[in-house]
């Protein structure tokens, strides 16, 4: 039987403070960073190299950087537009 969405999201908090309590949450939250920047590259990368740009080092790094910024910024905004609609 399908779980409702209220189970689903117990049952997942449950298993995220299951996992908190035996490892390092510096570690995983550190892990994530590091694969949303690389995420971030490779977006980078892909759309310089359509442009027939080729970036790398400090110019990629600087990029990725500013596309990360572009993504938080995107969903602050979102989030705002959400809570004005739930108000």
């Amino acid at each position: 039987m399908p779980l409702s969405p209220e189970e689903r999201s117990y049952r997942a908090r449950l298993a995220a403070l299951a996992r908190w309590s035996r490892e390092d949450p510096k570690v995983g939250a550190q892990r994530g960073q590091e694969g949303l920047l690389n995420k971030f590259r490779d977006q980078v990368a892909a759309e310089a190299a359509a442009r027939g740009e080729r970036v790398s080092g400090p110019e990629l790094e600087r990029r990725a950087l500013t596309r990360r910024r572009e993504h938080m910024a995107r969903l602050a905004y979102r989030s705002k537009a959400a809570r004005q609609a739930a108000a």
